[in-house]
């Protein structure tokens, strides 16, 4: 498993603000590569919330399994035809907390 001091956590993130809009949730993090955008939560507060770190580290392992595009399209093609909730690697992040 990958270990949290090799990740970029990025505070203020646009493109976390822009997940959080969609998902229509108050505070969002979103993995892109090795990096892990948040919105509306500190690094602090992130790193405090075990679960939650799991999830997200689980979505930079997959990033590193399929490649970054390919990742960002399965993910995509994922959602559109089931949505996030039912998202398979939306499940396996879950199973991984």
């Amino acid at each position: 498993m990958i270990d949290i001091k090799d990740i970029v956590i990025k505070e203020n993130s646009w493109i976390a603000k822009l997940a959080a809009k969609k998902l229509k949730v108050p505070r969002v993090a979103i993995v892109l590569g090795k990096t892990i955008h948040l919105h509306n939560t500190t690094q602090q507060q992130f790193l405090l919330d075990t679960k939650w770190v799991k999830h997200e580290l689980c979505h930079v392992q997959q990033f590193l399994r399929y490649g970054y595009f390919v990742f960002i399209i399965k993910y995509l093609w994922e959602n559109m035809y089931n949505g996030y909730h039912n998202n398979k690697y939306e499940i396996e992040a879950r199973k991984a907390e």
